[in-house]
């Protein structure tokens, strides 16, 4: 790792895999960053038995319907974890969009900055709805 750098972090790869001989994967830097983000929107608040509010409230709209209510509630919930949980960034934009071959998926994409360096990362989580009947 370039000591320059370290600030970013390392840490155990996700999801977890391990090497061609056999050791845990790991990863470094911005990729560590990306994962954590993916790890806080992946885990339902509560899930955590002695962090109860770390995680993202997203997971209580599933089974909600694909509306531009729900669409305002994900982007909320996704920028508060976010904001809450990984404070080596800066959120700079939350947008979520449906995919129009798949009614119940919501694309929520995330613009953000790491605070150490000023460089800027996106990523698009996919979060599925299944509307109630």
């Amino acid at each position: 790792m370039n000591p320059t750098r370290a600030f970013l972090g390392s840490g155990l790869k996700f999801p977890l895999q391990t090497t061609p001989r056999g050791a845990l994967a790991t990863s470094r830097e911005e990729q560590r960053i990306e994962e954590s983000i993916f790890i806080i929107l992946g885990t339902r608040r509560g899930e955590r038995l002695m962090q109860p509010q770390f995680g993202c409230a997203i997971h209580d709209l599933l089974f909600a319907p694909n509306n531009s209510a729900t669409r305002t509630r994900a982007v909320d919930a996704v920028r508060r974890a976010l904001v809450a949980h990984e404070t080596r960034i800066d959120v700079l934009n939350v947008a979520a969009q449906t995919d129009p071959v798949e009614p119940s998926l919501l694309l929520l994409r995330v613009d953000y900055r790491i605070r150490a360096n000023n460089a800027m990362g996106n990523l698009v989580y996919p979060f599925y709805i299944t509307e109630a009947a």
